[in-house]
């Protein structure tokens, strides 16, 4: 693999990390606080809509790092997602 290879997956890696960290960071927020009123819904749809289409594209393109970090997040926004309809129709209840 040439130098420019490894400094590609290496950003690669590095991108998905990040883009992951914040969705564990908000479901560890949301599960100590039982809350996840402030997540808007549209950052929701329009993110998993992304996310859907990213890993299309890494299929299409067969790249295992944008399937990876896309699927993992596709996976973490319905966690996500159940957290809130969880949380949010505890709140309507009580």
């Amino acid at each position: 693999m040439a130098v420019e290879g490894i400094y590609l997956t290496l950003v690669g890696i590095a991108a998905g990390i990040l883009i992951l960290t914040g969705w564990i960071w908000q479901i560890y927020k949301g599960y100590m606080t039982k809350s996840l009123k402030d997540v808007s819904k549209f950052l929701m749809i329009f993110i998993s809509a992304g996310a859907v289409l990213w890993l299309a594209y890494g299929v299409s393109v067969q790249d295992i790092f944008i399937i990876g970090t896309n699927l993992a997040a596709i996976i973490l926004m319905m966690l996500v997602l159940a957290m809130k309809i969880k949380y949010d129709d505890v709140r309507a209840i009580n």
